[in-house]
Protein backbone atom coordinates (compact mmCIF):
# COMPACT_ATOMS: atom_id res chain seq x y z
CA UNK A 1 0.00 0.00 0.00
CA UNK A 2 1.50 3.52 -0.76
CA UNK A 3 2.12 6.15 1.44
CA UNK A 4 -0.74 7.80 3.42
CA UNK A 5 -0.85 11.36 1.53
CA UNK A 6 -1.36 14.31 3.29
CA UNK A 7 -4.66 16.50 3.09
CA UNK A 8 -5.86 19.81 2.88
CA UNK A 9 -8.97 21.58 2.95
CA UNK A 10 -9.51 23.83 0.23
CA UNK A 11 -12.61 25.67 -0.39
CA UNK A 12 -15.77 25.57 2.08
CA UNK A 13 -19.28 27.61 1.77
CA UNK A 14 -22.31 27.13 4.63
CA UNK A 15 -25.54 29.13 5.01
CA UNK A 16 -25.89 30.74 8.22
CA UNK A 17 -27.95 28.25 10.94
CA UNK A 18 -31.02 29.54 11.55
CA UNK A 19 -34.82 29.14 10.69
CA UNK A 20 -35.24 29.11 7.03
CA UNK A 21 -36.66 25.46 6.14
CA UNK A 22 -39.72 25.31 4.22
CA UNK A 23 -42.89 25.24 6.04
CA UNK A 24 -44.72 22.94 3.60
CA UNK A 25 -43.45 19.14 2.89
CA UNK A 26 -43.87 18.99 -0.54
CA UNK A 27 -41.04 19.57 -2.60
CA UNK A 28 -38.35 19.22 0.43
CA UNK A 29 -35.50 17.52 -1.62
CA UNK A 30 -36.15 19.89 -4.43
CA UNK A 31 -35.33 23.05 -2.27
CA UNK A 32 -32.73 21.00 -0.56
CA UNK A 33 -31.05 20.83 -3.82
CA UNK A 34 -31.78 24.83 -4.27
CA UNK A 35 -29.73 25.36 -0.91
CA UNK A 36 -27.13 22.57 -1.23
CA UNK A 37 -26.19 22.96 -5.16
CA UNK A 38 -25.10 26.65 -5.02
CA UNK A 39 -22.84 25.80 -1.89
CA UNK A 40 -20.80 23.54 -3.79
CA UNK A 41 -20.50 25.64 -6.76
CA UNK A 42 -19.36 28.01 -4.37
CA UNK A 43 -16.51 25.81 -2.51
CA UNK A 44 -15.28 24.26 -5.15
CA UNK A 45 -15.17 28.08 -7.22
CA UNK A 46 -13.16 28.94 -4.20
CA UNK A 47 -10.80 25.76 -4.44
CA UNK A 48 -10.35 26.40 -8.61
CA UNK A 49 -12.15 22.90 -9.27
CA UNK A 50 -15.13 22.16 -11.02
CA UNK A 51 -17.55 18.94 -10.53
CA UNK A 52 -15.84 17.30 -12.73
CA UNK A 53 -12.92 17.06 -10.17
CA UNK A 54 -15.08 15.14 -7.52
CA UNK A 55 -13.93 12.10 -6.50
CA UNK A 56 -15.62 11.23 -3.46
CA UNK A 57 -18.80 13.29 -1.72
CA UNK A 58 -19.44 12.16 1.99
CA UNK A 59 -23.26 13.51 2.70
CA UNK A 60 -24.64 13.59 6.47
CA UNK A 61 -27.99 11.87 6.60
CA UNK A 62 -30.85 14.70 6.18
CA UNK A 63 -33.10 15.34 9.34
CA UNK A 64 -36.37 12.98 9.85
CA UNK A 65 -38.53 15.78 7.90
CA UNK A 66 -36.40 15.06 4.37
CA UNK A 67 -38.98 13.31 2.03
CA UNK A 68 -36.04 11.65 0.05
CA UNK A 69 -34.79 8.39 0.43
CA UNK A 70 -31.05 7.54 -0.77
CA UNK A 71 -30.30 10.81 -0.32
CA UNK A 72 -26.66 10.46 -0.69
CA UNK A 73 -26.99 9.15 -4.52
CA UNK A 74 -30.00 11.43 -4.97
CA UNK A 75 -28.14 14.63 -4.42
CA UNK A 76 -24.69 13.60 -6.29
CA UNK A 77 -26.90 12.97 -9.51
CA UNK A 78 -28.96 15.86 -9.28
CA UNK A 79 -25.20 17.33 -8.65
CA UNK A 80 -24.07 16.20 -11.61
CA UNK A 81 -20.74 14.48 -9.92
CA UNK A 82 -19.31 11.02 -11.20
CA UNK A 83 -17.13 9.45 -7.91
CA UNK A 84 -14.48 7.05 -8.61
CA UNK A 85 -13.55 7.38 -4.37
CA UNK A 86 -17.03 6.97 -3.21
CA UNK A 87 -20.81 8.21 -2.88
CA UNK A 88 -21.65 8.10 1.36
CA UNK A 89 -24.26 8.83 3.65
CA UNK A 90 -22.93 9.11 7.26
CA UNK A 91 -25.62 8.82 10.37
CA UNK A 92 -23.89 8.76 13.61
CA UNK A 93 -25.83 11.31 15.50
CA UNK A 94 -23.84 14.64 16.71
CA UNK A 95 -20.46 12.79 15.39
CA UNK A 96 -22.00 12.41 11.79
CA UNK A 97 -20.17 15.66 10.44
CA UNK A 98 -17.31 14.71 11.73
CA UNK A 99 -17.31 11.14 10.32
CA UNK A 100 -18.47 12.57 6.76
CA UNK A 101 -15.44 14.82 7.02
CA UNK A 102 -12.90 11.35 7.86
CA UNK A 103 -14.63 9.29 4.81
CA UNK A 104 -13.14 12.34 2.79
CA UNK A 105 -10.27 12.85 4.44
CA UNK A 106 -9.68 8.57 3.77
CA UNK A 107 -10.19 8.48 0.49
CA UNK A 108 -7.89 10.79 -0.25
CA UNK A 109 -5.46 9.85 1.92
CA UNK A 110 -5.51 6.40 0.96
CA UNK A 111 -5.65 7.85 -2.91
CA UNK A 112 -8.48 6.47 -3.97
CA UNK A 113 -9.86 10.40 -4.41
CA UNK A 114 -7.74 13.44 -5.54
CA UNK A 115 -11.14 15.72 -4.38
CA UNK A 116 -13.61 14.98 -1.96
CA UNK A 117 -16.19 17.09 -0.58
CA UNK A 118 -18.00 17.13 2.64
CA UNK A 119 -21.18 18.21 2.95
CA UNK A 120 -24.92 17.93 3.96
CA UNK A 121 -28.15 20.16 4.46
CA UNK A 122 -30.03 19.38 7.42
CA UNK A 123 -33.94 21.10 8.06
CA UNK A 124 -34.69 20.80 12.16
CA UNK A 125 -37.36 23.88 11.72
CA UNK A 126 -39.84 22.71 9.77
CA UNK A 127 -40.17 18.66 11.28
CA UNK A 128 -43.17 18.69 13.72
CA UNK A 129 -42.26 19.08 17.13
CA UNK A 130 -43.50 15.47 18.36
CA UNK A 131 -41.16 13.40 15.61
CA UNK A 132 -38.29 15.57 17.26
CA UNK A 133 -39.30 14.65 20.57
CA UNK A 134 -40.03 11.01 19.88
CA UNK A 135 -36.45 10.82 17.90
CA UNK A 136 -34.85 12.44 20.90
CA UNK A 137 -36.00 10.02 23.69
CA UNK A 138 -36.00 6.88 20.95
CA UNK A 139 -31.67 7.76 20.35
CA UNK A 140 -31.06 8.60 23.88
CA UNK A 141 -30.99 5.26 25.69
CA UNK A 142 -32.08 1.85 25.41
CA UNK A 143 -35.79 2.00 23.47
CA UNK A 144 -37.07 -0.69 25.27
CA UNK A 145 -36.02 0.36 29.53
CA UNK A 146 -34.95 3.93 29.34
CA UNK A 147 -36.95 5.97 26.87
CA UNK A 148 -39.82 4.86 28.08
CA UNK A 149 -39.19 7.32 30.74
CA UNK A 150 -38.57 10.41 28.22
CA UNK A 151 -35.06 11.34 29.09
CA UNK A 152 -34.04 13.37 26.58
CA UNK A 153 -30.61 15.02 25.38
CA UNK A 154 -30.87 18.20 27.49
CA UNK A 155 -31.78 16.58 30.45
CA UNK A 156 -28.97 14.50 30.79
CA UNK A 157 -26.57 17.44 30.18
CA UNK A 158 -28.55 19.14 33.33
CA UNK A 159 -27.41 15.74 35.31
CA UNK A 160 -24.36 16.47 34.10
CA UNK A 161 -24.41 20.44 35.09
CA UNK A 162 -26.01 19.21 38.68
CA UNK A 163 -23.16 16.52 39.44
CA UNK A 164 -20.62 18.78 38.51
CA UNK A 165 -21.75 21.99 40.53
CA UNK A 166 -22.34 19.13 43.33
CA UNK A 167 -18.78 17.61 43.44
CA UNK A 168 -17.12 21.63 42.64
CA UNK A 169 -19.13 24.08 44.28
CA UNK A 170 -19.05 25.44 40.73
CA UNK A 171 -22.06 27.86 40.09
CA UNK A 172 -24.81 27.89 37.72
CA UNK A 173 -23.78 31.68 37.21
CA UNK A 174 -20.06 30.67 36.79
CA UNK A 175 -21.16 28.10 34.10
CA UNK A 176 -23.45 30.19 32.55
CA UNK A 177 -20.48 32.38 31.55
CA UNK A 178 -20.22 30.17 28.78
CA UNK A 179 -23.41 31.48 26.80
CA UNK A 180 -22.23 34.99 27.15
CA UNK A 181 -18.72 34.39 25.95
CA UNK A 182 -20.02 32.40 23.07
CA UNK A 183 -22.47 35.12 21.90
CA UNK A 184 -19.21 37.73 22.22
CA UNK A 185 -17.81 35.63 20.06
CA UNK A 186 -20.80 35.27 17.74
CA UNK A 187 -21.38 38.67 17.52
CA UNK A 188 -18.62 39.33 14.51
CA UNK A 189 -19.50 35.71 13.12
CA UNK A 190 -21.52 35.87 9.57
CA UNK A 191 -22.37 32.44 9.69
CA UNK A 192 -23.86 33.02 13.69
CA UNK A 193 -27.37 32.17 14.34
CA UNK A 194 -27.64 34.97 17.21
CA UNK A 195 -25.68 38.05 17.02
CA UNK A 196 -27.42 40.04 19.86
CA UNK A 197 -24.98 40.82 22.73
CA UNK A 198 -25.90 38.75 25.71
CA UNK A 199 -25.51 39.66 29.53
CA UNK A 200 -25.23 37.31 31.94
CA UNK A 201 -28.25 38.54 33.40
CA UNK A 202 -30.31 37.85 30.35
CA UNK A 203 -29.10 34.30 30.47
CA UNK A 204 -30.17 33.96 34.36
CA UNK A 205 -33.74 35.45 33.95
CA UNK A 206 -34.65 33.25 31.01
CA UNK A 207 -37.23 30.07 32.00
CA UNK A 208 -35.48 27.09 33.03
CA UNK A 209 -35.63 23.82 30.97
CA UNK A 210 -34.39 21.41 32.62
CA UNK A 211 -32.53 22.43 36.01
CA UNK A 212 -30.28 23.82 36.13
CA UNK A 213 -29.99 24.46 32.65
CA UNK A 214 -32.18 27.80 31.38
CA UNK A 215 -33.06 28.65 27.64
CA UNK A 216 -30.07 30.07 26.81
CA UNK A 217 -27.81 27.80 28.14
CA UNK A 218 -28.85 25.21 25.78
CA UNK A 219 -29.21 25.31 21.97
CA UNK A 220 -31.86 26.85 19.42
CA UNK A 221 -33.38 24.31 17.19
CA UNK A 222 -31.29 25.62 13.75
CA UNK A 223 -31.59 24.33 10.09
CA UNK A 224 -28.34 24.59 7.96
CA UNK A 225 -26.21 23.85 4.92
CA UNK A 226 -22.27 23.28 4.45
CA UNK A 227 -19.91 21.84 2.13
CA UNK A 228 -16.21 21.41 2.58
CA UNK A 229 -13.69 20.70 -0.35
CA UNK A 230 -10.99 18.75 0.50
CA UNK A 231 -7.65 17.51 -1.58
CA UNK A 232 -3.42 16.21 -0.94
CA UNK A 233 -1.95 19.14 0.22
CA UNK A 234 0.12 18.58 -3.33
CA UNK A 235 -2.40 19.43 -4.94
CA UNK A 236 -3.51 22.57 -2.80
CA UNK A 237 0.26 23.71 -2.80
CA UNK A 238 0.25 23.03 -6.62
CA UNK A 239 -3.03 25.58 -7.41
CA UNK A 240 -1.19 28.44 -5.38
CA UNK A 241 -4.48 28.92 -3.25
CA UNK A 242 -4.47 28.86 0.72
CA UNK A 243 -5.49 26.10 2.21
CA UNK A 244 -4.97 23.98 6.17
CA UNK A 245 -3.98 20.53 6.62
CA UNK A 246 -4.92 17.54 8.72
CA UNK A 247 -1.98 16.77 10.69
CA UNK A 248 -3.95 14.60 13.68
CA UNK A 249 -6.53 12.21 14.01
CA UNK A 250 -8.22 10.66 17.55
CA UNK A 251 -11.33 8.63 18.09
CA UNK A 252 -12.81 6.68 21.06
CA UNK A 253 -16.13 5.46 21.71
CA UNK A 254 -16.15 3.86 25.45
CA UNK A 255 -18.60 1.30 25.29
CA UNK A 256 -21.86 3.12 26.17
CA UNK A 257 -24.85 4.21 24.19
CA UNK A 258 -25.23 7.72 24.48
CA UNK A 259 -26.44 7.64 28.82
CA UNK A 260 -24.89 4.27 29.19
CA UNK A 261 -26.37 1.44 31.83
CA UNK A 262 -23.83 0.76 33.99
CA UNK A 263 -22.41 3.29 36.49
CA UNK A 264 -20.12 5.59 35.19
CA UNK A 265 -18.57 9.14 35.79
CA UNK A 266 -20.43 11.23 33.83
CA UNK A 267 -18.32 14.34 34.21
CA UNK A 268 -15.34 13.04 33.32
CA UNK A 269 -15.87 12.38 29.51
CA UNK A 270 -12.26 9.79 29.25
CA UNK A 271 -13.25 9.49 24.89
CA UNK A 272 -12.46 12.56 24.68
CA UNK A 273 -8.98 12.52 26.85
CA UNK A 274 -8.32 9.66 25.22
CA UNK A 275 -9.43 10.39 21.55
CA UNK A 276 -7.45 13.69 22.15
CA UNK A 277 -4.05 12.17 22.75
CA UNK A 278 -4.37 9.85 20.21
CA UNK A 279 -4.72 12.85 17.81
CA UNK A 280 -1.89 14.72 19.41
CA UNK A 281 -0.12 11.77 19.18
CA UNK A 282 -0.48 11.32 15.76
CA UNK A 283 0.29 14.66 14.73
CA UNK A 284 3.45 14.44 17.09
CA UNK A 285 2.65 17.72 19.10
CA UNK A 286 1.79 18.29 22.80
CA UNK A 287 -1.54 20.04 23.94
CA UNK A 288 0.56 23.23 24.76
CA UNK A 289 0.77 23.27 20.89
CA UNK A 290 -2.48 24.31 20.81
CA UNK A 291 -3.80 27.87 19.86
CA UNK A 292 -7.12 27.63 19.65
CA UNK A 293 -10.28 24.81 19.53
CA UNK A 294 -14.08 24.55 18.12
CA UNK A 295 -15.58 21.66 20.82
CA UNK A 296 -18.73 20.41 19.98
CA UNK A 297 -20.91 21.90 23.37
CA UNK A 298 -25.03 21.89 23.07
CA UNK A 299 -25.28 23.40 26.23
CA UNK A 300 -22.99 25.40 28.78
CA UNK A 301 -22.07 22.58 30.86
CA UNK A 302 -20.97 20.85 27.55
CA UNK A 303 -18.07 23.14 27.01
CA UNK A 304 -17.24 23.25 30.63
CA UNK A 305 -16.58 19.29 30.93
CA UNK A 306 -14.77 18.90 27.49
CA UNK A 307 -12.44 21.52 27.95
CA UNK A 308 -11.68 19.83 30.87
CA UNK A 309 -11.37 16.28 29.67
CA UNK A 310 -9.21 17.40 26.85
CA UNK A 311 -6.82 19.08 29.50
CA UNK A 312 -7.31 22.86 28.35
CA UNK A 313 -8.50 23.80 31.65
CA UNK A 314 -7.87 21.70 35.15
CA UNK A 315 -10.47 19.45 36.78
CA UNK A 316 -13.34 21.44 38.30
CA UNK A 317 -11.75 24.42 37.15
CA UNK A 318 -13.18 25.06 32.98
CA UNK A 319 -16.11 27.51 34.22
CA UNK A 320 -13.81 29.80 36.06
CA UNK A 321 -11.50 29.64 33.27
CA UNK A 322 -14.53 31.06 31.16
CA UNK A 323 -15.20 33.87 33.84
CA UNK A 324 -11.54 35.05 33.58
CA UNK A 325 -11.42 35.47 30.19
CA UNK A 326 -8.49 32.62 29.60
CA UNK A 327 -11.00 30.52 26.87
CA UNK A 328 -12.26 34.26 25.09
CA UNK A 329 -10.25 35.56 22.11
CA UNK A 330 -6.86 37.20 23.40
CA UNK A 331 -6.75 34.65 26.01
CA UNK A 332 -4.62 31.66 26.97
CA UNK A 333 -6.71 29.36 24.81
CA UNK A 334 -9.92 30.26 22.79
CA UNK A 335 -12.33 27.68 22.94
CA UNK A 336 -15.55 27.93 20.40
CA UNK A 337 -14.24 31.26 18.89
CA UNK A 338 -17.32 30.89 16.10
CA UNK A 339 -19.90 31.16 18.71
CA UNK A 340 -20.03 27.86 19.29
CA UNK A 341 -23.47 25.53 19.30
CA UNK A 342 -24.98 28.24 21.80
CA UNK A 343 -24.82 30.93 19.33
CA UNK A 344 -23.20 30.17 15.95
CA UNK A 345 -26.19 27.74 16.03
CA UNK A 346 -26.55 23.80 16.22
CA UNK A 347 -27.87 21.72 13.28
CA UNK A 348 -26.09 18.80 15.25
CA UNK A 349 -25.46 16.38 12.31
CA UNK A 350 -24.14 19.11 10.45
CA UNK A 351 -22.25 21.26 13.53
CA UNK A 352 -18.62 19.16 13.19
CA UNK A 353 -18.37 20.74 9.92
CA UNK A 354 -19.64 24.23 10.82
CA UNK A 355 -16.39 24.68 13.44
CA UNK A 356 -13.69 22.86 10.93
CA UNK A 357 -14.84 26.12 8.79
CA UNK A 358 -14.59 28.41 11.55
CA UNK A 359 -10.77 26.55 12.35
CA UNK A 360 -9.98 27.03 8.41
CA UNK A 361 -11.04 30.61 8.31
CA UNK A 362 -9.01 31.62 12.03
CA UNK A 363 -5.85 29.28 10.45
CA UNK A 364 -5.66 31.44 7.30
CA UNK A 365 -6.18 34.69 9.82
CA UNK A 366 -9.88 35.62 8.49
CA UNK A 367 -11.90 35.84 11.31
CA UNK A 368 -11.79 40.31 11.71
CA UNK A 369 -12.04 41.13 15.30
CA UNK A 370 -12.85 37.48 16.84
CA UNK A 371 -9.43 36.40 15.07
CA UNK A 372 -6.87 34.35 17.17
CA UNK A 373 -3.41 36.39 17.23
CA UNK A 374 -0.71 34.12 15.29
CA UNK A 375 -3.25 30.99 15.16
CA UNK A 376 -0.89 27.64 13.63
CA UNK A 377 -2.50 24.96 15.13
CA UNK A 378 -6.08 24.11 16.16
CA UNK A 379 -8.04 20.94 17.84
CA UNK A 380 -11.69 19.89 16.57
CA UNK A 381 -13.51 17.57 18.35
CA UNK A 382 -17.17 16.71 17.73
CA UNK A 383 -19.00 13.66 19.70
CA UNK A 384 -21.70 11.06 20.29
CA UNK A 385 -24.11 10.67 23.22
CA UNK A 386 -22.82 12.03 26.76
CA UNK A 387 -19.36 12.19 24.96
CA UNK A 388 -19.54 8.71 24.98
CA UNK A 389 -17.26 8.89 22.09
CA UNK A 390 -15.41 11.65 20.63
CA UNK A 391 -13.36 12.40 17.31
CA UNK A 392 -10.77 14.60 17.27
CA UNK A 393 -9.06 16.75 14.39
CA UNK A 394 -6.05 18.54 14.61
CA UNK A 395 -5.66 21.48 12.06
CA UNK A 396 -2.52 23.67 10.72
CA UNK A 397 -2.43 26.59 9.23
CA UNK A 398 0.13 27.65 6.21
CA UNK A 399 3.90 27.34 6.96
Amino acid sequence: MPALRKVAIVGAAAKPPGRWAPIEHDGDALFELDVLGPLVIQALAEAGLDRSAVDTAAFVTPSPSTRQLGFSTYMAARLGLRCKGSVSEVSALGVSGGLAFDQALADIALGRADAALALGISYQTNAPLPLIMDNSVRAVGDVDFQSPFGLTPISWYAFDAARYMHETGVTREQIAQVAVKSRSHAITNELAQFRKPLTLEEVLAQRMIVSPLGLFEVPSVADGAICLVLTSEDAARASGKPYVTITGRGYYHEGYHQIGGRPHDMTAFPAATLAARAALDDAGLSLGDINLAELYAPCTITEVLVSEAIGFCERGKGALDVVTGATSVGGRIPINTSGGCLSRGHPPSLTALYGMLELRQQLLGRCGERQVKDARLAMHCCELGNYNAALIHVLEGPQ
